[in-house]
């Protein structure tokens, strides 16, 4: 007889009572009771204890599950971060799923302010991704965390599938998961959590139809901060609600810390307002520039946190940046957040990570 292999409903991995140190343990007794609705360890920790198991990101083996989505005739729903968006894409997408379509979903819209235009805020997301190579067949703003717009979004899915499977990708941490339980409110929900790695392997849950929605392994970008640091860290960086803007009126000359993790010199320019749009619960720091390296070499992984231990990143690395003096610009660090300048001439010293994307 051949032997049925057993998933976890929460994260997809392959469900074994051999090894309690590895990922999809359940105790041999609990295996034996049920055939069907198992949930590992792993899994179990996270939903009751909020515990999550750090992993090692394997970008190959997620490149693996695209190539298969290729061959496949199905609806592509690639889940983005509007707080991260250029942190959030995957890299060459439509050449991994082939000549499938893609529809867009921008998640967490409600991080953003209430005044926010959501016509304009859209808009731009059309014109990121044109000039990201993405072609969408469609575009819908919407928060999974508070189920904001998914109902709108679940009619707009089954209209442009045709009787196809879904595949739902994308970045580790945009939340796809939790989209997928407010899209069809599963009675077994998958398992979620704020940090990265959390679902191991494909989850394909069925529609009425026979035809299913299939969850997909997040996938790890190494030139985000996010994917960098802890769970307590990420705590700290990942914001969880409306983000509340923090206005700088700099002069020349001062700097500015976002926690631990970038640094901002105003190296020259008249005096202008920096408004920075990272997480409320990451302490910014101010200081004159002459003092900056003092207070990065005694304070990093102290008042200047996260992260919690500084030789966990890599060296610290510029990105010399000359403001146009034309128009607002953004100052984008992939992973934690963006800084809106002012309209003034000026030079700017980024300091971020080596590889981070600035």
């Amino acid at each position: 007889m051949k032997k049925v292999i057993q998933t976890c409903m929460g994260c997809g991995v392959t469900i074994q009572s051999e090894d309690p140190n590895q990922f999809g343990f359940v105790p041999p007794h609990k295996q034996a009771e049920s055939s069907e609705d198992l949930l590992c360890r792993r899994c179990f920790r996270i939903r009751h204890y909020q515990e999550i198991l750090p992993i090692e990101p394997n970008s190959s083996d997620y490149l693996q599950v695209l190539s298969h989505i290729a061959q496949t005739d199905s609806l592509i729903v690639q889940v983005v971060d509007l707080f991260d968006f250029e942190g959030s894409l995957i890299p060459g997408v439509h050449r991994h799923i082939g000549k499938n379509p893609l529809y867009l979903l921008a998640n967490k819209i409600d991080l953003f302010p209430k005044s926010t235009k959501h016509a304009k805020l859209k808009k731009w997301v059309e014109q990121s991704a044109k000039e990201n190579g993405i072609f969408p067949v469609g575009i819908h703003l919407c928060s999974a965390e508070k189920g904001w717009w998914i109902e709108e979004a679940l009619a707009e899915i089954n209209t442009l599938r045709k009787d196809r499977d879904v595949y739902v990708i994308g970045t580790a941490n945009v939340g796809k998961s939790t989209l997928i339980n407010r899209l069809l409110q599963l009675e077994h929900p998958i398992t979620t959590s704020r940090y990265p790695g959390t679902t191991l392997d494909t989850i394909r849950i069925p529609f009425s139809d026979g035809k299913a929605i299939i969850d997909t392994p997040g996938l790890f970008r190494k030139d985000r901060l996010s994917e960098w640091l802890t769970p307590k860290e990420l705590k700290i960086v990942l914001p969880s609600q409306e983000l509340k803007p923090k206005i700088y009126q700099l002069q020349d000359q001062q700097t500015l810390f976002l926690g631990g993790l970038s640094r901002l010199d105003y190296v020259q320019g008249t005096q202008q307002p920096f408004v920075c749009y990272v997480s409320n619960q990451l302490r910014i720091h101010r200081t004159k520039r002459a003092n900056a390296d003092q207070i990065q070499q005694k304070h990093l992984g102290k008042m200047l946190i996260p992260p919690l231990t500084p030789g966990q990143l890599p060296e610290w690395t510029r990105h010399r940046i000359a403001l146009s003096g034309q128009q607002k610009e953004d100052i984008v660090i992939a992973g934690l957040g963006f800084i809106s300048t002012g309209k003034e001439n000026a030079v700017i010293d980024l300091w971020a990570p080596k590889g981070i994307k600035v």
